[in-house]
């Protein structure tokens, strides 16, 4: 059975834009409210909010690094007090730094710390945070947003990849120990059109779009709003889906069409 989304209440982690901020307005379009994550971009968080809001339902801010316990805490106990209950909780913030996978001596601890505080902790301090209010909830749903790099090996970094298998790993083993009351899932998409990956490749941006969009059965990639769909489809589909990775990448893991 499906599940009507009217009325509940939703965290969505780094949602001041890209991903994050697509997903946060599907969900509002569904008449659920949200709560807008950002470590950062307060400027662009807040015109997220504002077209939230302008759509009809209540939207919140909360800026704070989930790589932060106390953060996570005050952030899920602030979307139940603002937003009166918390249904849905969307890990969509992450982060990485560019590396050539064969440049071993370029990758530094920092970077193997900082890349699972916040890819891997920090869904995990998200989940434990808003556990009782998601419980309360009696359908309450995650969203792990990880990417194929955890599949196939092959993305930004090799630390960028493991911690995205980890994240896929951690949502089989929160699907079981959250079970029956919580449904969690992943969704993995491929290459993102958008700032996020332009920032990180920078001239080579162009090339590498086309390559992915040649190497993919549809011959596209993501745009942020075909994850977010992927990810709603993940909260009002089935309801007896839990435990599964959703792989949103155009086909490129099928591979060019024939």
């Amino acid at each position: 059975m499906a599940l009507n989304i009217r009325g509940k209440a939703a965290v969505v982690t780094g949602a001041s834009r890209g991903v994050g901020k697509a997903t946060a307005l599907a969900l509002a379009r569904k008449g659920c409210s949200v709560l807008i994550n950002y470590s950062r971009s307060r400027d662009e968080a807040e015109k997220a909010a504002k077209e939230v809001q302008a759509i009809g339902v209540n939207a919140t801010l909360f800026a704070g690094d989930v790589s932060d316990d106390d953060v996570c805490r005050a952030m899920m106990e602030t979307a139940a007090r603002t937003l009166g209950r918390l249904d849905i909780l969307i890990n969509n913030a992450g982060t990485t730094r560019f590396i050539p996978h064969g440049n071993f001596d370029d990758v530094r601890d920092k970077d193997w710390a900082r890349i699972f505080e916040v890819n891997v902790k920090g869904p995990f301090q998200c989940v434990r945070a808003a556990r009782k209010y998601l419980e309360a909830s009696g359908e309450g749903v995650v969203v792990n947003v990880s990417s194929i790099a955890g599949i196939i090996g092959a993305g930004s970094s090799i630390p960028y990849c493991a911690s995205k298998a980890a994240l896929i790993n951690m949502t089989i083993s929160l699907a079981r120990a959250l079970g029956p009351k919580v449904r969690v899932n992943s969704v993995a998409p491929g290459f993102i059109a958008g700032h996020w990956t332009q920032e990180g490749l920078g001239r080579d941006y162009d090339a590498g779009k086309k390559r992915a969009e040649e190497r993919s059965a549809l011959g596209r990639v993501c745009q942020p709003e075909d994850v977010a769909a992927a990810i709603l489809s993940l909260i009002t589909g089935s309801a007896l889906i839990t435990g599964q990775t959703i792989v949103c990448d155009g086909g490129f893991l099928v591979g060019p069409r024939g």
